[in-house]
């Protein structure tokens, strides 16, 4: 299982790939790759949206879910939408924990 800890201590170049959805990330996890990240620009590549911006929290959480759901392996990275964090303290450490 890839961990922090492990990524921070391996002297090999690591590999990472994009998934919104289970399919893509259950591949990506047999395939090796040691993080999938579930990238914001989900708005872009999925909902067809010009931007990232219009992208919520719940979005991503439910996209989040579906692809930590598949992965056995991976370390499962999100990124967190436009103004959910770096507004407000507190709003920030609440959706980070959401996640």
């Amino acid at each position: 299982m890839t961990t922090v800890a492990s990524i921070q201590e391996s002297e090999k170049p690591l590999t990472m790939l994009t998934a919104y959805d289970a399919p893509t990330a259950e591949l990506a996890d047999e395939a090796g790759i040691e993080m999938v990240l579930v990238g914001d620009s989900i708005g872009n590549a999925v909902f067809g949206h010009d931007s990232t911006l219009p992208v919520t929290m719940d979005d991503m959480l439910r996209a989040t879910r579906s692809v930590a759901g598949a992965v056995e392996d991976a370390l499962v990275v999100t990124d967190l939408p436009f103004l959910s964090y770096g507004v407000d303290p507190a709003q920030s450490l609440e959706n980070a924990g959401r996640v």
